[in-house]
This record gives structure tokens, C-alpha cells and sequence, in this order.
């Protein structure tokens, strides 16, 4: 109890800044505590700013550019250390996202609706309650890529649309459950063509954002989704090019999951992925390992993403048991975090992770 009460302490006077971290004249020391792989960990800020451009392909238009971007790439080094203080059960270090700040990076990358974070209780209100589920008998570790219910991970690119990824992802599944097809849906349908709204005028936005519980409703009244193949993703808002003789998955019903761990779990487990709503305040450094941060606001989501299963890793000295964890689709490409992935643990409703899931079923096709 004493060295959790130490730890916590120590995050806590992080956040407030009463703990000083390196700054700007430490930079090199820092960048040594926090770069990964094979990477020499003695390089300094710009040999490693240098590695940064090379790897992901960066450039930048002119020399004042240039210098801007460094400099927020080793201020996100900083803010890199702070969340490895406050999350040391994952890795943080350098991702492709290291040259935004976080302004930058949260509108351009987090899409999930703004009234969401607001109004939480009236966007679980928008659809029924699921019924509850028998979990006296579930898995100790459950995934359903194992199962063949989830395709390759996307990237949404520079759009806010990652909801449509998880309305997309959760149907793909669902429909897999039903119909026994994987295919890979359209999310660029959703972004172009579902401009659904919900009781307070809040609508679906394309790459402005939008909710998965809206997507759903949209549909229902459309149909369905075609195929990734027949409408393929651009990552920009377009004209509706909606074709409903070529949708290939429905939605017969959706609803939405209590934050009871145990029912996310059998509802996972029962209907296959599940669209869920995350606080991403830690995401932008993610590297790998089971994130679970002793401060993040709960009631603050922020991204969409498609919980796919659970497990547990290796023992925890704080918590004196092995760490359970949720394992999370994202839609950023197969070259951020593990191939694609997110693990966050489970039984703390970390980031808000048990505060919006939906599921959904699929019609049976012909």
C-alpha cells in the first residue's frame, strides 16, 4: 500500500508540475529514457529527429517549418517521459505522430463527436439497453482475430472519421457471426453519406467527426454497407456515391452494453467486436504493452476504436496479480503501437474504456 501510495503521489505532482521534468536544456538525457528498438539510445535530439523524418517518411516545406516541427517533436519527448511516469506498465516513446502538438494531433486524428464527452448519458439513452448476459463461464482470455472476425487494420489518415472505422468494424464482425463472410466495409460510405443526428441536433460529420450509435441508426435506414472494394476510402468528405444493390452487411439491431466489465466481456464474447469510445490522452505515445494510467479523465472520450478481445499479461508488483487487459483495433495503420493495436487494462475502466460500448447484429443475407 505504502509504494502505490508513492507511485500515485508521484504521478499526481507530475501532472501538476510541483515534480519538475527535463526541459528543453535536458533533452538528450531524455531522449536516452525514452527511445526504443534498435535504435542507439545515445544519439541526441536531432540525429533522433533525423531517424524520425527518415522512418516516416517526413518532409516539410521550408526551413522556419522545419525548426517549428522540431521543436515539437522534442516537446512531445517531454510529454513522452511524463507519460511513462504516469504509465509505466506500457511503453511510451517516438510514434509517427511526434512532429504535431496535441492540439494538432486531437483534431486531426480524434473524431469521436465532441457532444459525447458533454452529453455521455444522452448518447447511451439514444439506443436500447442490452438485455443481460450469463459471464459466469467466459474465457479466461477470449480474441477474435483468432476467430477470423476482424480485418487487416486500416489507417484513417489525416481525417477525423475514426467512428466510422468502428461502426465499420463492429458490422464486419457481426456480419461474420451471422452470414460466415469477413468482408471488409466501406467506412468512406459513412463518411460521405451518414450525416444521421440524434435528439439534440448533434450529426454525424464525415472527417469533422461523428458517433458510432448515430452510424447505426443511419444504418438502418439506408440498408447497409457496401464492400470496401466497391467504395473504397479516400479520407476526405465526398459526394454520396451510395449504391444500395451493392450493400453486402446490415445492421438488424444495435444496442448499448452496461459498463459492467463482466457483460462487456459476454457481450464481446456473444456478438463479436464491440464499437467502444476511448479518452486517447495517451495514445499519441503509445508504443506497446498493457497502458494503464493513473490519472485519465473517464467521461472524457475523445476517439472511436473496436474492442476485438481481452487477456491478461505478466505480474504486476502493484497490483500483486497478473494484469488483465482489453485488446483495442485501431484505425492509425499496422505502424503505430502493437501492428495496429491497443492494450489498455481492464477492471479500472481506465480512459473510460467501459463508458460507451455498443454492439451490434448483422441481417442474414441471401
Amino acid at each position: 500500500m505504502e509504494r502505490l501510495c508513492s507511485v500515485l503521489l508521484l504521478a499526481i505532482l507530475a501532472v501538476t508540475g510541483v515534480v519538475s521534468l527535463p526541459q528543453s536544456g535536458a533533452d538528450d538525457s531524455l531522449i536516452r529514457q525514452v527511445v526504443t528498438g534498435e535504435v542507439s539510445t545515445t544519439l541526441g535530439a536531432e540525429a533522433q529527429f533525423e531517424i524520425f523524418k527518415t522512418t516516416f517518411g517526413k518532409s516539410y516545406g521550408d526551413e522556419d517549418e522545419h525548426d517549428r516541427r522540431f521543436k515539437i517533436f522534442k516537446a512531445n519527448l517531454r510529454r513522452a517521459r511524463k507519460h511513462q511516469l504516469l504509465d509505466p506498465s506500457a511503453e511510451h516513446g517516438i510514434t509517427k505522430f511526434f512532429d504535431m502538438t496535441p492540439a494538432e494531433f486531437h483534431r486531426t486524428y480524434l473524431g469521436l463527436n465532441k457532444g459525447a464527452a458533454k452529453n455521455l448519458k444522452r448518447v447511451l439513452k439514444s439506443a436500447s439497453e442490452a438485455p443481460l448476459l450469463a459471464s459466469d463461464d467466459l474465457p479466461e482470455d477470449f480474441d477474435w482475430r483468432d476467430h477470423g472476425a476482424v480485418t487487416e487494420v486500416k489507417d484513417q489518415g489525416s481525417c477525423g472519421s475514426c467512428w466510422s472505422f468502428s461502426t465499420a468494424g463492429a458490422l464486419e464482425g457481426a456480419n461474420f457471426l451471422t452470414n460466415g463472410k469477413l468482408v471488409s466495409l466501406s467506412e468512406q460510405q459513412l463518411v460521405d453519406c451518414d450525416h444521421e443526428c440524434d435528439e439534440d441536433n448533434t450529426c454525424d460529420a464525415g472527417c469533422n467527426g461523428g458517433l458510432m450509435t448515430t452510424a447505426f441508426q443511419y444504418l438502418k435506414k439506408s440498408g447497409g454497407l457496401q464492400s470496401e472494394a466497391d467504395y473504397p476510402y479516400t479520407g476526405k468528405d465526398g459526394t454520396c456515391k451510395f449504391n444500395n444493390n451493392k450493400i453486402v452487411a446490415s445492421v438488424n439491431n444495435f444496442t448499448v452494453v452496461s459498463t459492467n466489465e463482466d457483460q462487456i466481456a459476454a457481450n464481446l464474447v456473444k456478438h463479436g467486436p464491440l464499437a467502444i469510445g476511448i479518452n486517447a490522452a495517451f495514445m499519441q505515445t503509445y508504443i506497446g504493452g498493457v497502458s494503464c494510467p493513473y490519472i485519465c479523465l473517464k467521461n472524457y472520450l475523445d476517439h472511436g476504436v473496436l474492442l476485438v478481445g481481452y487477456g491478461a499479461s505478466g505480474y504486476s508488483q502493484i497490483r500483486f496479480k497478473n494484469k488483465p487487459y482489453w485488446i483495442i483495433k485501431n484505425s492509425w495503420g499496422e505502424n503505430w503501437g502493437e501492428n495496429g493495436y491497443y492494450k489498455i487494462c481492464r477492471g479500472h475502466n481506465a480512459c473510460g474504456v467501459d463508458n460507451m460500448v455498443s454492439t451490434v447484429t448483422a441481417l442474414t443475407t441471401s
